[in-house]
């Protein structure tokens, strides 16, 4: 599958570290150099505007979706190619995972947790094929990824689950983890079929 669109989950602040915010301008330039469109959460401030503001930059296309309750409190991004006010967060990421062709996650907080482990979820259940990406800028998310193996140690995450999510150290291994992803073969498993 071509990879036109790629959804980016970060953070509506900036972070104590410059690298958070240097790995964001990076990934926006990067998926605008490589003629694909940024789709991301809509907010001009913090992770979110940095990535924004450099694909834009870039001469990049941005599709940004934001809630109405939250267009004020992340300060919506005016100047995007396309800015789609939504009433939930609900909405939000359904309209984001229908208009994007794979997911990655930069540094943020509990918004991005979550909204990276429900798009894994999805994947886990079938409901796509997408890659999955952790951007993992200054070992922030070893602990995430610590986590991950924990449970498939324990046998709480099946091994052709933990495949869907990959890992890089930096920016410029994106577009290889994204062109080179495979989706794993995943068993029948909601039937209580055992491997």
């Amino acid at each position: 599958m071509a990879i036109r669109r790629v959804c980016v989950f970060c953070g509506s602040s900036p972070g104590h570290d410059p690298r958070f915010v240097e790995s964001a301008r990076a990934v926006g330039r990067i998926l605008a150099e490589n003629g694909m469109e940024l789709v991301y959460g809509g907010g001009r401030v913090g992770l979110m505007g940095a990535v924004a503001e450099a694909a834009l930059a870039a001469g990049g296309r941005v599709i940004g979706i934001i809630p109405e309750a939250l267009a004020r409190r992340e300060v919506a991004f005016q100047g995007l190619t396309e800015l789609v006010v939504v009433g939930s967060m609900h909405e939000r990421k359904q309209k984001m995972a229908d208009r994007s062709d794979a997911f990655v996650a930069l540094p943020g907080g509990f918004g991005t947790f979550e909204e990276f482990c429900e798009i894994v979820t999805w994947s886990q259940l079938g409901m796509h094929a997408k890659p999955c990406v952790l951007v993992d800028v200054h070992h922030y998310y070893q602990p995430m990824v610590a986590m991950i193996d924990r449970a498939h140690e324990a046998g709480f995450v099946r091994t052709e689950h933990r495949d869907i999510v990959s890992t890089i150290a930096s920016p410029d291994e994106l577009i290889a983890a994204l062109r080179d992803y495979r989706a794993p073969v995943l068993e029948p498993w909601l039937t209580g079929a055992q491997t």
